[in-house]
């Protein structure tokens, strides 16, 4: 008992310092995942070409929506990492008050902002580990357990719309527009080129139709 009265309390200054540490680290985490969903959605998006030119275009819808499904990841992620930027820039105010003051005072702003982060699912366990200390060092009021148990889980999957489907689609059969291979061509005689140019367009003609056609 008596231990635990004359306990060494922590700085608030280096408490603070050291929530900003774990927010830029989880920030480069999030960049991170970022770089590796666009990898993905770029090996996604040749499997759906892939499956174009085998007329499958099941598959190409298919996996048109995990491209959906992807940045809508992505934009989430980006929605994350602007709220936990704005929990940093709160946490510098209590830094520049605490010289003055020398103690934490009780903020809405962290509040509501650790609220929002603790909502995404790769987040969770930080942002809780978080707001026990904050509340411990008297920055943020008791969070109820009935909104820290709503937030878990609380992320859900989007469902992804047709025409969110179709404009991917469309992306891509634009893009086939400009893949001719003109360099090569030029190599050739003119009457070569031109049959094979001729071949090529036919070839992305279709693969563009077949794109295009996948309608709801």
């Amino acid at each position: 008992m008596l231990k635990a009265l004359f306990a060494k309390q922590e700085d608030p200054k280096e408490l603070v310092r050291k929530w900003q540490a774990t927010l830029r680290a989880e920030q480069r985490g999030l960049d991170r995942s970022i770089r590796d969903i666009q990898f993905e959605e770029k090996k996604v998006q040749k499997s759906i070409k892939e499956a174009a030119k085998r007329g499958d275009m099941g598959a190409a819808k298919h996996l048109a929506k995990e491209i959906v499904q992807s940045r809508k990841a992505i934009s989430r992620i980006y929605v994350n990492k602007a709220h936990m930027q704005s929990l940093d820039t709160s946490l510098r105010e209590q830094l520049a008050m605490l010289r003055v003051a020398g103690t934490l005072s009780r903020s809405t702003e962290v509040m509501k902002e650790i609220n929002t982060i603790i909502k995404a699912p790769e987040l969770q366990k930080t942002m809780m580990e978080m707001s026990k200390e904050m509340m411990k060092a008297g920055l943020i009021e008791e969070m109820i357990s009935d909104a820290i148990d709503s937030a878990v889980g609380a992320e859900d999957e989007e469902e992804e719309t047709e025409e969110e489907v179709q404009k991917v689609l469309d992306e891509l059969a634009g893009e086939l527009a400009g893949q001719l291979p003109a360099a090569r061509r030029a190599k050739q005689t003119p009457v070569a080129a031109a049959a094979e140019e001729e071949e090529e367009e036919e070839d992305m003609a279709e693969l563009r139709a077949r794109l295009d056609a996948v309608k709801a």
